[in-house]
């Protein structure tokens, strides 16, 4: 719940920053000097990756969140019973101990959205966050794709 809160506040406080941005971009472009109006249009850049950004990773984060619910209802949620640290994380030594069998699970059952966040799980514990996160972009395309095949035409 920390972490959500966590996002929502750096969300709220990256909104404020692109509208205040975004308001002196054009206040720039609307000035009569060329050099300004040129650094107002590469100021308005900034709020449009800015937002792009923010609103693809709202988007990772809660369809990610969605199939660890989804996971987890279903009794498959790994790791739950590994050993910690004091602050709570995952021992990555303990995780390094699995990870090979959520590698095979994935390679024995690549058209799986479970095992690809298993897997993406397992590299988050191990702390390679990079292929975590790719690996549950792969569960999500799948999950999604999924859907799609079973949605009425």
């Amino acid at each position: 719940m920390k972490n959500r809160a966590f996002a929502i506040v750096m969300g709220a406080v990256l909104a404020i920053y692109l509208v205040a941005v975004s308001q002196t971009a054009i206040r720039l472009i609307g000035t009569d000097q060329a050099i300004a109006k040129v650094i107002g249009v590469a100021l308005l850049v900034l709020p449009i990756l800015g937002a792009w950004g923010l609103v693809s990773e709202l988007w990772f984060g809660w369809k990610s969140g969605q199939l660890g619910r989804e996971l987890e209802s279903e009794g498959r949620y790994p790791l739950v019973d590994l050993e910690r640290l004091p602050s709570g994380r995952i021992d990555p030594a303990a995780a390094r101990e699995v990870f090979d069998d959520f590698k095979a699970e994935t390679e024995r059952a690549p058209e799986e959205w479970q095992s690809w966040y298993r897997l993406g799980l397992a590299y988050d514990a191990c702390g390679d966050r990079r292929r975590a996160r790719s690996a549950i972009r792969s569960a999500i395309q799948i999950y999604q794709n999924t859907l799609r095949a079973k949605s009425p035409a």
